[in-house]
């Protein structure tokens, strides 16, 4: 199936990371994938959340936003409504839980991590892009406390996948995306194992064998991501 772009149902959009892209952060990240850019800046907290003081272990969390002209038409601050919207606080949730799966808090000490990811550019994807580009920021901040062995147990990586026509679309843009039968985002380990499935019929229900062949459409992706990322950090294959 040729896709919009003239992609392959199950291609990725290219991608791209450029590590330490900010000087004063910890860590940071930009993550281009397709037209969606995001950045990523990883922060080191000497203080962890009330239920975690006197417990010795540390916290990994997220901030997501999205800058107002990272859309075709201008989208209001959030700051200015004086609110988180409901979508901004569930991607922030799934970033901080991504993270959070492969990063042993434990060894961290009383400290926490806050990783912002603001959008620049918003063509689909956001959320997993946000991931791919916190992983690579929290990486380096947690290399600034010289750990060993280091924190970050694997590398995560998240990617999105949905069905048009009954075939399994890699890597959604935004057109493809509000035009999907259904909608899910996949973020899996280094290992392999997944983290969160999220999907949505928006249409109709999808059936088992439909969800099993997004999950393997997806898993195709997520492999290559996970390769760029072990090579954006100088890893070995």
């Amino acid at each position: 199936m040729q896709r919009s772009d003239g992609r392959a149902a199950h291609e990725l959009r290219p991608f791209e990371i450029q590590r330490g892209y900010l000087r004063n952060a910890e860590g940071s990240a930009l993550v281009k994938m397709g037209n969606t850019q995001v950045l990523c800046a990883a922060s080191i907290e000497p203080t962890v959340p009330p239920h975690l003081r006197g417990a010795g272990s540390g916290w990994v969390t997220a901030e997501y936003s999205m800058l107002p002209r990272s859309t075709s038409t201008r989208t209001t601050r959030e700051a200015v409504r004086g609110r988180l919207q409901g979508r901004t606080q569930e991607i922030m949730r799934l970033i901080g839980r991504s993270l959070r799966a492969v990063v042993d808090t434990s060894a961290m000490g009383e400290r926490t991590i806050i990783v912002d990811c603001d959008v620049i550019e918003a063509d689909g994807g956001t959320r997993t892009a946000s991931v791919n580009g916190a992983c690579i920021a929290v990486y380096d901040a947690l290399n600034l406390l010289e750990l060993d062995p280091h924190p970050m147990r694997e590398i995560v990586a998240a990617v999105s996948v949905g069905m048009s026509n009954g075939t399994s679309l890699l890597d959604l843009c935004y057109s493809e995306d509000v035009a999907a039968a259904v909608d899910m985002n996949v973020v899996m380990a280094e290992s392999g194992r997944y983290i969160e499935v999220q999907g949505t019929a928006e249409k109709h229900p999808f059936s088992a064998n439909e969800l099993a062949n997004m999950l393997e459409c997806a898993r195709g992706g997520l492999e290559q991501i996970l390769a760029h990322e072990r090579r954006t950090l100088g890893k070995s294959e």
